[in-house]
């Protein structure tokens, strides 16, 4: 039999490449520095904000329902992978040390321009 051909004696088709708007972007890190921000253009021609490095947080208390800017001292714990607490790299679900007190990361920083949590102590 000929390789690349049906019993029939046709072809098969190739694997296509992936297009410009199928493919992967960069992964984007949020770590923990001053505060820099980027601004990128998206699909059909909106700006998105982009978070590159963060040192403050948006935390929520739930008790009294308000919401207070703070410092972010370091990153204690990350489920999702342990490594990336090691190298204070922030992203959803982590677990921070702030002036207020321990938080809870709600949102996703490297899709959005703030980092928001919820207070836990």
């Amino acid at each position: 039999m000929n390789k690349g051909r049906k019993i029939s004696g046709g072809r098969y088709k190739g694997q296509r490449k992936k297009k410009l708007f199928e493919k992967v972007g960069k992964v984007r890190t949020v770590k923990l520095k001053e505060t820099k921000k980027k601004k990128m253009k998206t699909r059909g021609g909106s700006i998105k904000t982009v978070l590159l490095c963060a040192d403050t947080a948006n935390i929520v208390d739930k008790k009294t329902k308000k919401a207070r800017k703070a410092k972010i001292i370091t990153v204690i714990e990350t489920p999702s992978n342990r490594f990336l607490a090691r190298q204070n790299i922030l992203v959803k679900g982590a677990i921070i040390n702030t002036e207020i007190g321990r938080a809870k990361i709600t949102n996703r920083p490297s899709q959005e321009s703030t980092v928001e949590a919820i207070l836990i102590e």
